[in-house]
């Protein structure tokens, strides 16, 4: 992991710029990994379309995961035993991002741009991003990405191609923090679909609090999964990533 230098940004405190709760805290900056570190280190993360202006946000409520509260579904369980796929970690983290970046079925823009790629690519580079792949033979049918700072893990975005690619990234994300003791994955807005996996929300406040105090932990040693390949029906057992 990379120690990068200062950024040229000071981001405001969120309670302050955004007492109402609205969740946009500002506009403006870049997106160089010094710039992405201290904002995700004060609770922003930027969120725009492209063509706009670059928007951080802090969300009132914030959602995150425990990863002792999340349950598979059964029938998420029953496809990756009857599927068979390989999962990896820090594979393929660019060919993730731009596989998110596509036009999904039920939209038409999609709010990750080749701004936002080259910058969260530069953070992986540094030491500070992570992907999880699910592989078809020799093809990428889901993964998704994030950023981890410390003890702090923050989740981005997925995709799939296949029925339950994603879904199954997630869950090994899932057994990636049970095994570094992670206390949550930042999801960052609240909807059904999260609620259904086991997701909470915190008050802004109790999110930000925490957040000063994952950070410090030391970093996840992403490295230590990187020449595994698991097997999708071994995780459907339940099985520990590493033994």
């Amino acid at each position: 992991m990379q120690t990068l230098p200062a950024s040229e940004y000071i981001f405001p405190d969120p309670a302050e710029a955004d007492p109402e709760g609205q969740g946009l805290i500002c506009i403006g900056a870049d997106l160089s990994p010094s710039t992405l570190l201290e904002a995700y280190t004060h609770g922003l993360f930027p969120w725009f379309s492209e063509g706009e202006p670059i928007c951080w946000w802090s969300p009132e409520p914030r959602c995150i995961i425990r990863p002792q509260d999340y349950h598979p579904s059964k029938s998420l369980v029953r496809s990756m035993k009857k599927m068979d796929y390989k999962i990896t970690v820090n594979h393929a983290f660019e060919s993730v991002i731009r596989a998110c970046s596509l036009p999904r079925s039920y939209a038409d823009e999609t709010w990750i741009s080749e701004e936002i790629i080259q910058g969260y690519c530069q953070m992986f580079a540094a030491g500070y991003g992570y992907s999880v792949e699910v592989w078809d033979n020799d093809r990428v049918v889901g993964g998704l990405y994030g950023i981890c700072i410390g003890h702090g893990c923050f989740g981005e975005s997925m995709f799939s191609t296949q029925t339950d690619a994603s879904k199954m990234a997630f869950y090994a994300l899932m057994l990636l923090g049970l095994e570094n003791r992670l206390p949550w994955v930042d999801c960052q807005l609240v909807n059904d679909h999260l609620l259904s996996l086991g997701a909470c929300t915190l008050s802004r406040h109790a999110y930000l609090n925490s957040l000063q105090d994952v950070i410090k932990h030391p970093p996840v040693d992403w490295k230590k999964y990187q020449d595994s390949v698991f097997s999708s029906k071994t995780i459907a057992q339940n099985a520990r990533l590493i033994d």
